[in-house]
């Protein structure tokens, strides 16, 4: 009988650890089965609306978004309007308009399980509408006897036109669940730009700064993004 007993409970011992096993294999399964999220990101430029704030002479937003389309490789878009006055010793000019960015980004950053962060580089195509508004400028002249030539003429021209290409590096991180911070920096060069009859674009918005010397510009950015889940891919 003790030879029966001592049977029934090796089969036992056996039983319950295989059940013990297969236990730790599943959990192991699970934890190299977990999915990753793809969606749509979307949201604002927290730069643009501090500078509308604290800057009488600049008004502007931007929206961003982004599409997730493989594990690395995301659609991206920026959009929105810029007013800047632009009030120099000889001249005071407002620029006004609309602009969009579209691109690809890339994320260069091998996450850890559950993370969602990225550094990442992208490339951007703009295109900007808008006008530009000489409100008062002074002659230039080398003699000093005479006070200086104002002229209070207003010129306004719209319907102009700008495109560029861009490169965009920036990292982006999950501050809390879906929410992400953005820290980005940007390098442009001027494809195209359509400059009034009479005066040059001192600032094409979406673009920035432009000067006579360069076709380059630069930028900034800090943006706020939330992300709507449409599905899972198992990593």
């Amino acid at each position: 009988m003790k030879y029966i007993y001592l049977s029934i409970i090796s089969i036992f011992c056996c039983f319950t650890t295989a059940i013990a096993q297969d236990e730790v294999a599943t959990k192991k399964q699970d934890t190299t089965l977990r999915s990753q999220k793809y969606g749509i990101r979307a949201g604002v430029d927290l730069s643009r609306l501090l500078r509308t704030a604290i800057d009488d002479d600049y008004q502007g937003f931007e929206v961003v978004a982004d599409y997730r389309l493989f594990k690395n490789y995301y659609i991206a878009a920026e959009f929105g309007n810029e007013s800047l006055l632009t009030d120099e010793e000889n001249l005071n000019v407002k620029a006004d308009g609309s602009f969009i960015r579209i691109g690809m980004d890339y994320n260069t950053y091998d996450n850890w399980f559950g993370m969602q962060n990225s550094i990442y580089v992208g490339l951007r195509y703009g295109l900007s509408t808008f006008s530009q508004t000489l409100n008062d400028y002074t002659i230039y002249t080398d003699n000093t006897f005479f006070d200086p030539d104002i002229r209070d003429e207003v010129i306004e021209q719209s319907g102009l036109t700008a495109s560029w290409i861009g490169l965009k590096l920036g990292i982006k991180a999950e501050l809390l669940k879906n929410l992400f911070l953005d820290i980005n920096v940007s390098i442009r060069r001027m494809i195209n730009e359509e400059t009034p009859d009479r005066f040059d674009n001192l600032y094409i918005p979406g673009f920035g700064k432009t000067n006579d010397f360069s076709k380059f510009g630069a930028g900034y950015g800090y943006t706020i993004t939330y992300l709507l889940p449409f599905y899972k891919k198992k990593k």
